[in-house]
């Protein structure tokens, strides 16, 4: 019996000595963590979505009821200044040109007529042959077919100007953001035909939270970048905020005129506004970088020389969602671990991810 004891006693010695260098080794094992390194901020920036949208824009349509017979443009379409749109069936409009044109033949015929007798009537008054009242009446017979010949050019003129808007054209040079008819529809006047916008003055539509534009002036800095290429940018000046908010949204609707943008930025893209603003330096961190022990309120930071850890006291200001500012304690250029740090105990090794 007490040989069997002294033949486990070594045994046990062995296993315990086992242990102690497992624990040894797993105590010297250093421990990942991930950490940052602080740097104040002192520009806060917002990004809100938008699209490109033309400055300037107008509705085209015909001043005349009729049937649309022609529309030689569609969405996307690039028009010069004077191009042809579209048309309404100019039948009506053709017999009423020719009606004019006969009116004013006839007028003339007329005038030519009464002019002639008020001549002889002259003649006439002259060798005493005719009274002067028959010579006011072939006067003023002249004078009335002179205005039918007038009013029959003007009625000429109408028609032809009636013709002519039997056919709707361009004003400027532009690009066709919509249609409102198609060939072979009953159109009324002022009824919008063609939407054409002028692609060399464009601009950003974005809408900003009310909150966020008490600081915005006239001529506010503004960043513009493609949301399919971000990589293409451009910057914009504000032209134009609503002077109420929405009741929905509480937003405002903000127009920002683009400074020299490329061809990418075509009208109907979709883009992202950023507006940058200057803030007093501040240090924020993640809350989860942040140790509350014994009243105090505390963050790890990391000697990367020694590749160890040691609490830091600090002093908190805010906090806002999932991040907090640092009033006092720490500075600029220290490596602060922001995960795990309930479990990390004063000088500590540790190994940085």
């Amino acid at each position: 019996m007490s040989r069997s004891i002294l033949f486990a006693l070594p045994v046990i010695a062995l296993l315990a000595g086992c242990s102690q260098e497992t624990g040894d080794k797993t105590a010297e094992t250093p421990r990942p963590v991930l950490s940052i390194v602080v740097q104040p901020r002192a520009t806060q920036s917002f990004g809100f979505a938008g699209t490109v949208e033309p400055r300037y824009s107008a509705g085209l349509s015909f001043r005349l009821l009729g049937r649309v017979v022609a529309r030689d443009v569609n969405v996307g379409d690039t028009v010069a200044k004077g191009a042809t749109l579209a048309a309404l069936d100019p039948t009506a409009l053709d017999l009423a040109v020719q009606a004019a044109k006969a009116e004013l033949s006839n007028a003339q015929a007329q005038s030519a007529n009464a002019s002639a007798s008020e001549e002889r009537m002259r003649q006439l008054l002259a060798s005493r042959n005719a009274s002067q009242a028959v010579y006011d009446a072939a006067q003023q017979a002249k004078q009335a077919a002179n205005a039918n010949v007038e009013r029959a050019r003007a009625s000429l003129a109408k028609s032809e100007e009636q013709l002519g808007y039997a056919r709707l054209f361009s004003d400027f040079d532009g690009v066709v953001t919509a249609v409102g008819a198609e060939v072979g529809q009953t159109v009324s006047p002022g009824q919008m035909v063609v939407t054409v916008a002028r692609a060399d003055a464009r601009e950003a539509v974005v809408d900003i939270p009310d909150w966020l534009t008490g600081d915005l002036t006239a001529d506010a800095p503004f960043e513009v970048s493609l949301q399919s290429l971000p990589s293409i940018k451009t910057q914009a000046r504000l032209r134009e905020m609503a002077p109420q908010s929405d009741d929905t949204t509480r937003s405002r609707r903000v127009r920002l005129s683009l400074v020299d943008p490329s061809a990418a930025f075509r009208i109907g893209s979709t883009v992202t506004v950023t507006r940058t603003t200057a803030l007093k330096p501040a240090i924020e961190l993640p809350l989860s970088a942040l140790l509350e022990k014994d009243g105090k309120t505390q963050v790890w930071i990391v000697d990367e020389k020694t590749a160890s850890v040691a609490p830091q006291d600090i002093q908190v200001t805010t906090r806002t969602g999932g991040t907090f500012t640092v009033a006092d304690g720490l500075a600029a250029g220290t490596r602060v671990v922001t995960a795990g740090v309930h479990s990390l105990t004063p000088g500590q090794k540790i190994k940085l991810q």
